[in-house]
Order: C-alpha cells, then structure tokens, then sequence
C-alpha cells in the first residue's frame, strides 16, 4: 500500500508532453484545411477562366465573319488596348460582325476583370495559324512567351506555378 500511495497523480511533466502532443496534431489539422481551402480557390479560379474560354470560343463560332473576315476577336484580344467601349449593345441592337466581335469581346473582358483575371490571344504553339485564347489570373500574363517568365506558356508548356487556361479557337 505504500507504494500506491507515492502515486498522488499526473506531473507536471507528463500533463505538458500530453499538451505538446495535441497541439502538433491540431496544427498538422490547420495546415490540411488551409491547403483545402488553397485548392478550393484554385479550383474555382480555374473553373472560371475555362467557362470564360470557351463562352468566348462559342462566340467566335458563331460570329465566322467577325473571325475570318475582319479578324476582330484576334486583334482585340492579342493587344493591351482597351477592349471596345464604344460599341453598340448587340444583345438589344443589330450589329454587323465586326461590332459583334467587338460587343463579345468587351462584354467577355468585363466578366474576366469581375474575377481579377486578363485575356489575351496569340498565336499556338505547333499549329497551322491557329490561334489559342488564354484567361490568366494572379501574376500571370495571358501570353506565350519564351522570354518573359510571367506568361502563362512557355512555348509547348505551361510554365511552372502559372495560373491559366489555354483554348485553342478556330
């Protein structure tokens, strides 16, 4: 009986080795739902651009006279200008293709801009004059460039760590 009795409870020891114990695994927890919710972002910043890319790509096959004839959508959409402000509403008026193109491509670069991200198009890669739209967020330029390692492709590839969808458009 002597020997139970010098066992009055738990030390001081024990109680903070208990402690240290359940806060790396509370903390290895943080981290997943913090890396969970990195993904859930990404996921919905990626489903944005693809329905912004191809609601663009449906519009320019629609509109083959505003693509083939007067190439509107690929002027437009391949420089830094301001996209068409001064184009009729072509959703309530009639408008020929090269206002359409112009009227689609504002109205596409005003949903891109509500996300934070930029379109742009340019030449793809390993094709015969296709041209590839690309919707690019965060730091990412919508561009293929070898040179400027802020575009969203470098050459046939993604670069690393790039935040973009590439669509190819004919």
């Amino acid at each position: 009986m002597s020997a139970r009795s010098s066992q009055k409870g738990i030390g001081m020891i024990e109680v903070l080795v208990a402690l240290i114990i359940l806060a790396i695994g509370v903390l290895g927890y943080v981290m997943l739902q913090v890396r969970a919710m990195e993904a859930t972002v990404e996921g919905t910043q990626r489903i944005q651009a693809i329905n912004i890319a191809r609601d663009l790509a449906e519009r320019v096959r629609a509109n083959r006279d505003g693509w083939l004839g007067t190439n509107t959508y690929s002027a437009e959409l391949s420089g830094t200008q301001a996209r068409a402000s001064t184009t009729p509403n072509c959703a309530t008026t009639y408008c020929n293709a090269a206002q359409l193109a112009d009227f689609d491509v504002a109205e596409l670069s005003g949903y891109a801009t509500q996300y934070g991200m930029t379109l742009g198009m340019s030449a793809c890669p390993n094709t015969n004059g296709r041209q590839c739209l690309f919707v690019a967020w965060g730091d990412t330029l919508p561009t293929n460039s070898t040179s400027n390692t802020s575009s969203c492709v470098n050459g046939n590839a993604y670069r690393t760590n790039s935040t973009c969808v590439m669509m190819e458009v004919y």
